[in-house]
């Protein structure tokens, strides 16, 4: 039998090694939390120090970069050539034509892609990265002017290109200060500030986002319209106000779509939903007996055709209440003409 002098002795060591335990994981915890919030400072830090930077040198930049619509070459090796193939993407996604050169890979045959009097951007942290260096007499005999977006403000690439936008930072956000953290994050953000600023000088558009990300949500909302995804009239269910609840249950399982329209003369009466259903069922004896007409909303919301999905979609999840259906009407004689439903605006397969 043990007596409670020696379940003492068995029992607080293990309740204070458990508590110890539990305090060092939680001081490491902290100290962890405390690290990531300090990178996120220093890096905002530093985006702050780099909007300081900014000055005349930008617009010149831009003249460049702008200069007859001419395709925009980015080039870097590293993480610097990470930045700039990040940012290629970005500038052809706002309307200015751009491609990644790999700085090394350039002089083994793929410098074919820069074309005379293209302009072109360095990215380099230290300003000073041979391949770049080696580069320059080559571009400028095509005709090429360079801009720096360069992180040493004393290398040898400062005085070399045409224009030099200031990229430096205090230090990294790493603790041996040397990893390209801030820096990676200041030239991307200037580079953004490029592709932003020439985007709103070509005065680009949703649409011509749109034209550009075709296969993206924000595309399908601003390219296709209702008509491009409903259901037409012979695809939904469709019943008389004095048809049965039980017999419009039957309906909207053969044509299962969330939802029937209450139609005469292919004019819209009514709208029952699944909702409506599970409700009826709940609050009323005989409910499967019931005309339709006693179940369905009156004055449903309805849409029209040449509406454009993200309109559609402001509708339908609205801040008042979510729609998940709705009966799409003819604008010139309000005729009922198919349905629409939250999921086509999402559904790919839904467009044509």
């Amino acid at each position: 039998m043990v007596i409670k002098k020696d379940y003492d002795k068995l029992i607080f060591p293990l309740i204070k090694q458990t508590f110890l335990k539990d305090k060092h994981l939680i001081i490491k915890q902290m100290k962890e939390l405390e690290e990531a919030k300090k990178v996120l400072l220093t890096e905002s830090k530093a985006l702050e120090n780099a909007s300081k930077q900014i000055d005349k040198n930008f617009v010149k930049a831009l003249d460049i970069l702008g200069e007859n619509n001419k395709k925009v070459i980015l080039c870097g090796i590293g993480k610097s050539g990470h930045v700039a193939k990040k940012l290629s993407a970005t500038f052809c996604s706002v309307g200015t034509t751009a491609s990644f050169l790999h700085a090394s890979e350039a002089v083994h045959g793929d410098l074919g892609i820069h074309q005379k009097d293209d302009p072109v951007i360095f990215f380099s942290n230290s300003s000073s990265t041979p391949e770049l260096l080696n580069l320059i007499p080559i571009l400028k005999k095509r005709g090429a002017k360079i801009v720096g977006i360069l992180g040493n403000k004393n290398g040898p690439l400062v005085n070399k290109v045409d224009v030099f936008l200031n990229a430096s930072v205090e230090k990294e956000a790493d603790p041996l200060g040397i990893v390209p953290t801030a820096s990676f994050m200041v030239a991307t953000s200037i580079g953004h500030a490029l592709a932003i600023c020439l985007m709103k000088r070509k005065s680009f558009s949703e649409n011509d986002y749109a034209k550009t990300h075709p296969a993206g949500q924000l595309g399908r909302n601003l390219l296709f319209s209702v008509k491009d995804v409903m259901h037409t009239i012979k695809e939904i269910p469709q019943v008389a106000c004095n048809t049965s609840v039980r017999e419009l249950v039957f309906e909207m399982t053969k044509k299962p779509m969330g939802a029937a329209c209450v139609v005469k003369n292919q004019k819209l009466l009514g709208f029952v939903t699944d909702g409506d259903l599970r409700r009826g069922l709940t609050e009323h004896k005989d409910f499967l007996e019931l005309e339709t007409e006693k179940i369905m909303t009156t004055q449903p919301q309805t849409i029209y055709p040449s509406i454009s999905l993200g309109k559609a979609l402001d509708i339908m999840e609205g801040k008042e209440k979510k729609i998940s259906v709705l009966p799409v009407l003819d604008p010139s004689n309000n005729n009922l003409i198919g349905m629409l439903r939250l999921h086509d605006i999402y559904s790919p397969q839904s467009s044509t």
